[in-house]
């Protein structure tokens, strides 16, 4: 999980699919953190995506860096209730705070369970985790 991690905060931006009606819907996203040996991300539950996952929790997940490398994801996302979690978040991303609050009732983590990752470069052997 250390490349992975590693790589998205150096994008910044990555990009989560889900299906919608069997149709894929891409969106960007800039805020993760890793909390008990686990990746999240978090989204409000009034959200498109927020339902779209609850309803097929299989995503995939997408950036590229400066370097011209991409990261390819795919994983289940499993919702966490856990208050801890949520604060962790709020900590690890604190621009978070000035939408969400860990008790608001809208503000929701997930986290990557089954996760398969992959870095590619044109110039590079493809380097692989799983977590």
């Amino acid at each position: 999980m250390e490349k992975t991690v590693k790589f998205l905060n150096e994008a910044k931006v990555f990009f989560i699919s889900t299906i919608n009606e069997n149709k894929p819907e891409v969106r960007p996203f800039g805020a993760l953190n890793v909390f008990e040996d686990k990746l999240y991300f978090t989204t409000s539950n009034k959200k498109d995506v927020f339902k779209q996952i609850m309803a097929n929790n299989n995503i995939a997940i997408s950036a590229m860096n400066q370097k011209g490398e991409w990261i390819r994801i795919s994983a289940k996302a499993i919702v966490d209730q856990n208050r801890d979690a949520r604060i962790a978040m709020l900590e690890a991303n604190p621009d978070l705070r000035s939408m969400y609050n860990e008790d608001d009732g809208n503000f929701e983590v997930f986290y990557l369970e089954n996760a398969k990752s992959a870095i590619y470069s044109f110039t590079a052997p493809k380097i692989e985790e799983t977590f």
